[in-house]
């Protein structure tokens, strides 16, 4: 399978690089940045850390649709429109990791599904979207005699928050007590902010060091408290998660799928 990575010099876009090289059954089909990046030009696999690929990084999306089978896209939602323009005009899978998308880069994602297999996740790891299972499993059985609070802590550069999968943890606590996430929200508090509002569901957000993304969600009850937690240690987790969505997308009807379709969680 060919798979192509946009944004393939970033922290993330190198770490795809080198997964898609070592995976049995995938072949890189090339890589893009942004026009102006210093890297056009140069070999993917070189700038990953890896063997001469024979590709050079190139700024043309479209060539890079049309010579794969599946693109990887974890860039930014600027990029989200574009993508997914290309992938419904070439019938080219979409990976989808970038988060933090707008109403607009959303319904551009719901059309392009019409016409071709779109895969997004707001993070591809195994063990996130177990979290993600038994978290709208728990909110459920325990119900609004626990308040529900989602912890996030993530390196200083990220630029976004509530991370989005502390979002997609939230919509899962949600569904889980069959409520609607954007009235429930609660993603500040700053001064004086009164008794928490039962039925909330909380963020709190931290950022600092290189940490690459922890997440819990505790159920605060009378007396007692369950924390279900889970902490990246290396993105190569997210890498691997998203050759596997693209490997499964193969034979895939169109459509606008996730991380449970690809694993079997239902």
């Amino acid at each position: 399978m060919k798979i192509g990575i946009v944004g393939c010099a970033g922290r993330v876009g190198r770490m795809l690089v080198r997964t898609v090289l070592e995976t049995d059954g995938t072949d890189l089909a090339g890589g893009s940045e942004k026009p102006g990046s210093d890297v056009l030009g140069q070999d993917p696999g070189v700038l990953a850390g890896w063997d001469i690929t024979g590709h050079a990084v190139s700024a043309d999306s479209q060539a890079l649709f049309e010579a794969s089978d599946a693109i990887i896209d974890f860039t930014l939602p600027g990029a989200a429109i574009g993508h997914a323009d290309l992938a419904a005009t070439t019938g080219t899978a979409l990976i989808i990791g970038t988060t933090g998308l707008g109403p607009d880069q959303q319904a551009a994602l719901d059309a392009a599904s019409q016409k071709t297999v779109i895969i997004q996740a707001a993070n591809f790891s195994l063990g996130i979207n177990v979290l993600l299972g038994l978290t709208k499993q728990v909110a459920g059985i325990l119900g609004d005699d626990f308040d529900i609070e989602i912890v996030e802590m993530h390196h200083r550069h990220k630029v976004d928050a509530p991370s989005g999968t502390a979002l997609a943890l939230g919509h899962a606590a949600a569904a889980g007590r069959r409520v609607d996430l954007t009235a429930r929200a609660q993603k500040v508090r700053d001064g004086h902010t009164g008794e928490r509002r039962p039925g909330d569901i909380g963020f709190a957000t931290l950022r600092g060091g290189d940490v690459v993304g922890e997440h819990t969600v505790m159920f605060a009850g009378s007396l007692e408290r369950i924390e279900l937690t889970h902490k990246a240690d290396d993105r190569g987790i997210f890498a691997r998660g998203a050759v596997r969505a693209a490997l499964w997308s193969v034979d895939q009807p169109p459509g606008l799928y996730g991380m449970d379709d690809v694993l079997g969680l239902g």
